[in-house]
């Protein structure tokens, strides 16, 4: 999860930095609204990922409902931050450090996979999300929501953040043909007033999109 995905060659650092810094959490302790609204659908005991968890705020939101939730993040200070929320708040959480690029569980290892604002270079996104789709189980769900390129028009009024780079941004029309091979039970672009700490806060557009596995 990320305010502004690195234009340099080392994410890694960029992100280890970002979450270093304190006091607090940088993009706050409570779940993305997009996320939360699918309470419902985040079975007791389903196993969910969480791509670009960062400080692990949508991962532990997920173990508190009843997820078995594995958080990744490119960064070491943020799943250090997540094991301490996840503490805080009595759950269990298996948070990971780990670079997408390398990522590679086995096909039907989750449920659901929950991305959000994970963004990513066009060939390591088409690439990730190929891999989210072998790795659901039949019947899983995909929850992402990410910035667009609208975005940018609102980035020098509001501290919505997101990337500053297009290459950087998704639209429904890519999520559509990331995720050709499951079934779209909601997809939007949209505005929404973002809440999630001091670096996602205020009036952002965004796609949110919601994707199910067809069962066997």
């Amino acid at each position: 999860m990320s305010s502004r995905p690195p234009d340099s060659d080392d994410p890694r650092q960029f992100w280890e930095a970002r979450y270093a810094e304190t006091p607090g959490y940088r993009y706050g302790t409570e779940p993305n609204a997009f996320l939360a609204a699918q309470r419902a659908r985040v079975r007791p005991g389903s196993r969910w990922f969480v791509p670009g968890d960062g400080e692990g705020r949508n991962g532990v939101w997920l173990a508190t409902v009843g997820a078995i939730v594995t958080s990744l993040d490119i960064s070491d200070a943020g799943p250090a931050k997540s094991r301490a929320l996840a503490a805080a708040r009595g759950v269990e959480l298996d948070a990971r450090q780990g670079d997408l690029a390398a990522w590679a569980p086995p096909d039907g290892s989750y449920d659901g996979v929950a991305s959000i604002f994970c963004h990513l270079p066009p060939p390591l996104r088409a690439a990730v999300h190929a891999t989210i789709v072998r790795a659901l189980a039949p019947g899983g769900l995909v929850v992402i929501e990410a910035f667009t390129p609208k975005q940018l028009e609102y980035q020098p009024k509001h501290n919505s953040g997101g990337p500053r780079s297009p290459a950087l941004l998704y639209d429904a029309a890519m999520l559509r043909a990331d995720f050709a091979a499951l079934e779209v039970l909601s997809l939007e672009e949209h505005e929404t007033r973002l809440d999630e700490g001091p670096l996602h806060s205020g009036l952002g557009f965004v796609v949110s999109g919601l994707f199910q596995k067809p069962a066997r």
